[in-house]
């Protein structure tokens, strides 16, 4: 028979009295496996002296933060814009087509929606987000021979042939730029933003770098400031420099707050002067970067993002070593 111990285990005294509360006398071992404390409510004393754990912060990807004004129902196509279903407009173009069902009733214009409904696009279930995500914005410089189109009849090259590809959502162009100009093209995965920036009622200014085939007069400069009339309504440009130039060309820089298909080249057509060379070079607050050559992209930092869209930026994401750096690498990519 095995010796037993000579040496008793000492009883609880008043310098170890708090120890033996807490479930930490040496008495009250730790429980092996499946097994219970050798003391009673040895272990539920030692959970109790334990502090309540912190919640953990949610996950979520890139600037994925609550929104408690989307805890009441929102707008049908809000709300599938903000996850990248499509524009607005696109949206409402199939809500009238009957392509979208709420809780297995056709759509209507106009129609919120809230955390319990059931949303199908082509009757397919859509998953709804009613959080705000930081949306993701990219910034292109678009060279000359490309559609800003997903597909071309005539098989041209497409500028979402060069984009990243997303796991959830699409790319949304702002705005267009025609297959023989170049320059600044801002993509997102956003409706709304995208709403937010083309909008004529927001009337961002865009900028452009215009090479003529001859010089303005006095009396074509008056009449490009003070309206042209186009066939779809009148046309002005905001500001006109004169940025020099040499031989035939001559270079300008024009300033509007809409965007119509071909507006700046029918302008200068429209006073008798050809375009050979048309580039854009902002659009509202974005500025094309001489660092970012054609056919290259770049991310738009978090926090000009939820500048543009008019965001509050999200608490408690502090910048990691270098992540600065990561959002603003240039990308060279060749189309797919």
């Amino acid at each position: 028979m095995p010796k037993k111990s000579k040496r008793p285990l000492r009883p609880p005294t008043k310098k170890n009295a708090e120890t033996v509360e807490a479930g930490r006398h040496p008495a009250a071992r730790a429980p092996r496996a499946g097994g219970r404390p050798s003391t009673p409510d040895a272990g539920e004393n030692a959970r109790l002296a334990r502090p309540p754990r912190a919640a953990a912060p949610a996950r979520g990807g890139r600037g994925e933060h609550e929104n408690t004004a989307l805890a009441e129902p929102e707008r049908l196509q809000k709300v599938l814009a903000q996850i990248g279903l499509g524009s607005r407009r696109e949206i409402e173009e199939w809500v009238v087509a009957g392509r979208i069902s709420v809780n297995g009733l056709p759509a209507e214009l106009g129609q919120k929606i809230g955390p319990g409904d059931r949303v199908k696009y082509n009757g397919k279930l859509i998953p709804l987000r009613f959080t705000v995500r930081t949306p993701r914005v990219l910034i292109y410089h678009k060279p000359e021979g490309e559609i800003v189109s997903r597909e071309d009849p005539e098989g041209r090259p497409t500028v979402f042939e060069r984009l990243p590809i997303l796991r959830k959502g699409r790319w949304i162009a702002v705005g267009r730029l025609d297959f023989n100009t170049s320059g600044l093209l801002l993509f997102t995965n956003d409706g709304t933003l995208a709403n937010r920036l083309m909008h004529p009622r927001y009337e961002l200014e865009r900028e452009y770098a215009v090479r003529l085939l001859g010089q303005l007069d006095d009396e074509q400069l008056e009449s490009l400031k003070t309206g042209i009339q186009l066939e779809d309504g009148l046309a002005r440009f905001t500001s006109i420099s004169d940025e020099g130039g040499e031989g035939a060309n001559h270079w300008y820089r024009v300033t509007l707050s809409e965007g119509r298909n071909r507006e700046v080249r029918r302008m200068f057509e429209a006073v008798g002067l050809t375009v050979s060379r048309l580039m854009r070079v902002r659009y509202g607050p974005v500025t094309l970067s001489s660092r970012l050559k054609r056919g290259m992209w770049m991310e738009m930092p978090e926090a000009e993002v939820c500048s543009l869209a008019g965001l509050p930026k999200p608490q408690g994401q502090a910048a990691r070593p270098g992540e600065q750096v990561r959002k603003t690498r240039l990308h060279r990519t060749t189309p797919r």
